[in-house]
């Protein structure tokens, strides 16, 4: 072979190897699925650029800032009373003046981010953390145009907030929802936010995980990214490769404030009947069985008959709602809710409320060994919380039941808790197993393995009855309660001031 040829092949052999970089570069190697070459490897593209997708979205995405209310000084004693002409007055005037008693306070302000979901009728969603409280709120377009907001409706308990503004002489642009249900891990994401002020600012990254309980509310169930979300993208949307809201950035797990590749966003699957809810009534309707709840464990399990830990077990049934009328009672495991399976007791508060209020649902339930069938009217939980008919602050957890009012999460006392805190069978009541921090309750000295004896003079036995006590005491305006509490023989009142939302 001659010399040009020798190197005519060289050159075509690099050409080639060149090719196949760039092709790769661009592409992910998976193997095919079909049985005849299930080993031969196949191409599926990977985005060269996000660049089309973000200039299509970013008209989309508004920025956020509120101010909220000036809250003056409270904490600072009424000026003595001095001869007149005595120079003791001149300097105390001069000093409240500069602590804030003649001067006017500036206002508090959030930044935050959200985006258009009906460029007709000015909805706007973001959320609820971002203009709670807020006095003025200001909405900003990618083309620096800025107008006033006003606040249509809000959810606590997913931190959702629906805007509307006038979209008079307004050339909007809005986006759909997706079905965050559809992503699988690691699936690309697109955020489009205001971190730290700085408007439109786009991150990419993959859906990390899924279903995850940050703790922030009842309807736990976050999507968590490592696409960069920072301070100010809250309310922001994560997009899904087809441009669809598929989560609403709402929080991040970071050491030092900044973001370190763990972020979490409220899926569209729960975030869009909330939504509806709030546009449609101005505020939310969930449904309500009346019930609480607590983790069906591997040893519950077993001492139920079931084969696998499953459902949710009902600790307690509220006298006067639909699962008492229904003749659900406690110990009953919830399996299924018209055709959903209870696979964990988290999922279960989720699936009731997003039934419609007043409609019939028929619930699959273990009792004695064996499945049973009853048909349950669904209620509606803000009246329920609005009738006194049950207390927002209290939630069953892993641990036991959360009594925010006085900051103590409770348990009936029984044989595994007393070898667990060294509790005589002499002793009774009810057992502290977790504290709140810096609650009133942490301060006067209460500790895990505490037993409540009695609250103010009525003895208790079950996490219920401390409830019906506290709510009985805010009911009536009281503003604490006295609690008998025995630590290992030392038995003592203490007097908790009541938290009241």
């Amino acid at each position: 072979m001659r010399k040009s040829d020798i190197i005519r092949n060289i050159k075509a052999s690099l050409l080639l190897s060149t090719l196949c970089l760039v092709t790769l570069s661009s592409a992910s190697v998976v193997l095919a699925k079909d049985g005849e070459n299930k080993d031969k490897p196949a191409i599926v593209m990977i985005p060269a650029s996000f660049a089309n997708l973000a200039e299509k979205l970013s008209p989309t995405v508004v920025n956020i800032s509120s101010t909220q209310k000036s809250i003056v000084p409270q904490d600072f004693p009424d000026m003595p009373q001095f001869p007149d002409g005595s120079p003791f007055e001149d300097f105390f005037e001069e000093f409240m003046e500069r602590r804030g008693g003649g001067m006017p306070t500036t206002p508090a302000s959030s930044l935050g981010s959200g985006f258009i979901i009906d460029a007709e009728n000015g909805y706007i969603i973001t959320n609820n953390h971002v203009v709670r409280d807020a006095e003025n709120i200001n909405v900003t377009f990618v083309n620096d145009v800025t107008v006033d907001a006003t606040i249509i409706g809000v959810d606590e308990k997913t931190d959702l907030a629906v805007l509307k503004i006038d979209t008079k002489d307004l050339n909007l642009t809005d986006v759909s929802f997706g079905d965050s249900n559809a992503l699988r891990v690691g699936d690309w994401l697109l955020a489009i936010g205001n971190p730290f002020g700085l408007g439109g600012s786009v991150t990419t990254g993959i859906l990390s995980a899924r279903a995850r309980d940050i703790q922030s509310g009842p309807y736990d169930d976050f999507l968590q990214t490592d696409a960069s979300i920072n301070r100010g993208n809250s309310g922001g949307p994560l997009f899904n490769m087809a441009g669809e809201v598929i989560g609403i950035n709402t929080a991040i797990f970071s050491p030092t404030g900044g973001s370190v590749g763990i972020g979490f966003a409220i899926p569209s699957d729960l975030a869009k009947p909330v939504i509806n809810q709030i546009i449609k009534f101005g505020h939310t309707r969930r449904g309500w069985l009346g019930i609480r709840i607590q983790t069906v464990t591997d040893e519950i399990a077993e001492s139920l008959g079931l084969e696998e830990p499953k459902g949710a077990l009902i600790a307690s049934v509220n006298k006067d709602g639909p699962a008492n009328k229904a003749k659900l009672q406690a110990g009953d495991v919830i399996l299924e809710i018209n055709d959903q399976a209870i696979k964990t007791m988290r999922s279960l508060p989720r699936i009731i409320a997003e039934n419609e209020i007043g409609s019939t649902a028929t619930v699959i339930y273990w009792r004695d060994n064996q499945e049973h069938t009853v048909q349950v009217l669904i209620g509606e939980l803000e009246k329920a919380e609005e009738d006194g008919l049950i207390n927002s602050s209290v939630k069953s957890t892993d641990t036991g039941v959360d009594v925010d009012s006085i900051g103590l999460t409770l348990k009936p006392l029984d044989s595994a808790l007393r070898d667990l805190y060294n509790i005589d069978n002499t002793t009774h009541g009810v057992v502290i197993t977790d504290i709140k921090d810096m609650s009133v309750a942490a301060k006067k000295g209460l500790s895990e393995g505490d037993i409540i004896v009695e609250i103010n003079q009525q003895p208790v036995s079950k996490p219920q009855d401390v409830i019906d006590i506290v709510e009985k005491a805010i009911k009536n305006s009281r503003k604490s309660v006295l609690l008998l509490i025995n630590d290992n023989g030392n038995v003592r009142f203490v007097a908790l001031k009541l938290h009241q939302e």
